[in-house]
């Protein structure tokens, strides 16, 4: 059953589109410097930013992971999720924000020249663009997989069709700056999570019984298990490897990523940054929740009596457009679909690429004047990479949320080791992080190439090995001076 896109599905896809393209044209009236185009002139509502910073971390990835998650699987990916509000928002509060803040960064990677030199703060810098690259071009591959099912694309239309998602989004962001980043999020955050919900509406009046049924179809074949406490890191689905992903990727993450960085040190004051913390914290939740039962519903739909099961598709990501094409269509709510999709990725593509900007202009030419148009000149080029990344990223992994652990857990998981040295170990040096770096390299190789370990565990094998022998390396080499280590610690 082929279902074609209407004139309505059509008008909502399109008016979507030039919305974000008109906010990106009002707010590059606004923008006057590159303090303007990189945080907002540090005077954004914190609700706002808030929001923002749930989009961007939600973005495709939830739209085709999670309710795959809740619909094959079970709901131990959740428990990563559950990660944001009971550990890593704790974290944000005491610990990183009010020392961003304090030292006034613009770029999260300054702290790592004055805390080590200026050599760790470019490579700081290496680390998150290739970070940041695969992360957008997987997120760019996963929306092409569902409009590639959405639109029926042979495999030169998907290809295109990457392109031209990549294209737009690197246009509005290179325009607007900033400020085009945090308001086009919020109004994508409302389309990704409006559409989610009303499908799940739609999913639970076709199943017989309802919501009691779909939760009793749930708790009989283990949908909602989120404690297998099995120790084997070679599997995905347990407690353990999802809470190592959620504390050595997610983590890393909304930590020292210049994505969400930037989004603190962007509100006016600390009380503010924390608001919008604490938004992030709640809406994640609530919405993360939302894609899972949303998963489960659909699970319960196939398999309730009568059913035949699951469909063949070429891959599970896309079970979640294929049923609301075949099973709930309505005219408009495709449309709806599509918007919500090319919401979650854009979100994703313009802060990466903004903030990938700023940390070359603050990280790499901050002893030159850069104009605002050259700043737009090279929001554009990584747009261009991002557009690379996502014909590659099939080759990383079978499902997305694979391809973005192993991303960052190989790339964040390393900067997050001489992140954490830096701010806990007073006799932490430049020559120990790199000896670190090298070990948790070789760790992570070693990972890769020989063993059958779970992706979710790779930021463990390249963080851990970081922390402990550049520790003890640093002991080889001449203790920081005293201006290294003033007001880079914690403080409570």
């Amino acid at each position: 059953m082929n279902y074609q896109l209407s004139g309505l599905d059509w008008t909502i896809f399109i008016g979507y589109l030039a919305v974000i393209f008109v906010l990106g044209l009002y707010f590059m009236r606004g923008d006057k410097n590159n303090e303007d185009y990189f945080v907002g002139g540090r005077r954004m509502p914190w609700f706002a930013v808030g929001v923002s910073l749930f989009a961007t971390a939600f973005s495709s990835l939830s739209f085709v992971a999670l309710p795959r998650e809740g619909a094959y699987g079970d709901y131990h990916l959740l428990v990563t999720y559950l990660c944001i509000p009971l550990v890593i928002t704790p974290l944000l509060w005491w610990v990183f924000v009010p020392l961003y803040r304090r030292l006034g960064v613009t770029s999260v990677y300054e702290y790592l020249e004055v805390r080590y030199n200026r050599h760790m703060r470019r490579l700081g810098t290496l680390l998150f663009a290739l970070y940041a690259i695969g992360w957008m071009g997987s997120m760019v591959y996963a929306v092409g997989l569902i409009v590639k099912a959405v639109l029926h694309l042979d495999d030169g239309q998907f290809t295109l069709t990457l392109v031209g998602v990549g294209l737009f989004a690197t246009l509005y962001t290179s325009l607007g700056g900033f400020r085009a980043v945090i308001w086009t999020d919020v109004l994508q955050a409302l389309t990704l999570g409006g559409g989610m919900l009303l499908v799940l509406l739609l999913t639970v009046d076709k199943v017989d019984g309802g919501w009691a049924a779909i939760i009793q179809m749930g708790t009989e074949n283990g949908k909602f298990n989120m404690f297998d406490m099995d120790p084997d890191i070679t599997h995905r689905q347990t407690f353990l490897s999802a809470c190592s992903l959620g504390l050595f990727a997610y983590l890393p993450g909304y930590t020292i990523s210049q994505v969400t960085v930037q989004r603190y040190v962007s509100t006016s004051s600390l009380a503010g940054a924390r608001r919008c913390l604490t938004i992030n914290a709640v809406v994640a939740t609530v919405v993360a929740v939302l894609f899972f039962f949303t998963g489960t519903a659909i699970y319960a739909f196939y398999h309730q009596a009568g059913g035949a099961g699951f469909p063949a598709l070429d891959r599970q990501d896309q079970l979640l457009p294929y049923f609301v094409l075949n099973e709930i269509q309505r005219t408009g709510l495709t449309g709806l679909l599509v918007a919500g999709l090319f919401a979650a990725v854009m979100s994703t593509i313009d802060s990466g690429i903004n903030s990938m900007t700023t940390v070359v202009v603050c990280d790499w030419l901050s002893d030159r004047e850069i104009s605002l148009g050259a700043s737009r000149m090279m929001c554009a080029g990584f747009g261009l990479c991002v557009i690379g990344a996502a014909l590659v990223a099939p080759y990383l992994g079978e499902h997305v949320i694979d391809i973005i652990s192993v991303i960052s857990g190989s790339f964040l998981g390393l900067l997050f080791g001489v992140f954490l040295i830096g701010m806990f170990i007073p006799g932490a040096n430049a020559g120990g992080a790199i000896v670190g770096l090298v070990a948790g390299m070789i760790s992570l190789i070693c990972i890769w190439s020989l063993t059958s370990v779970s992706g979710w565990w790779y930021g463990f094998f390249t963080s851990v090995p970081v922390i402990f022998v550049g520790t003890a390396a640093s002991y080889l080499f001449p203790r920081p001076r005293q201006e290294q280590l003033r007001g880079m610690f914690f403080q409570p």
